[in-house]
């Protein structure tokens, strides 16, 4: 299975409102629950009226168009960032799921899973 890095630092952060100007160009995922508004951003991005923020996460996603009938396939990688002390954030698309983690574990993440048969493309 392929890992691409992605090459921007990201943040995690929770809004108390929507605003269309939050939605700017680049990465981003935005999800609105009964108990919460979220987004995800590139750190360059990320608006300054947030209510919570994280900042220092990096990403890297599984290529490729996942079916939903797959099973299994964030389970191990996740199993072996457990195993490592890695927390992660996880979230998934249509196509894919992406892994975040702290920037200061990043490269020791990548380094993990192509060391356990996944192919890592920086």
């Amino acid at each position: 299975m392929e890992i691409k890095a992605l090459g921007y630092e990201l943040t995690v952060c929770k809004l108390d409102r929507f605003d269309s100007d939050i939605v700017k160009n680049g990465f981003y995922f935005l999800s609105q629950t009964d108990e919460e508004l979220s987004l995800v951003c590139e750190t360059v991005n990320a608006p300054a009226n947030t209510t919570a923020r994280e900042d220092g996460w990096k990403a890297f996603r599984i290529e490729g168009v996942l079916d939903f009938s797959l099973v299994g396939i964030l389970a191990p990688i996740a199993a072996l960032l457990t195993k490592a002390k890695i927390g992660i954030f996880a979230v998934s698309t249509y196509n894919t799921d992406y892994i975040l983690v702290r920037k200061d574990n990043f490269d020791k993440a990548l380094d993990l899973l192509k060391n356990n048969g996944y192919t890592v493309v920086r």
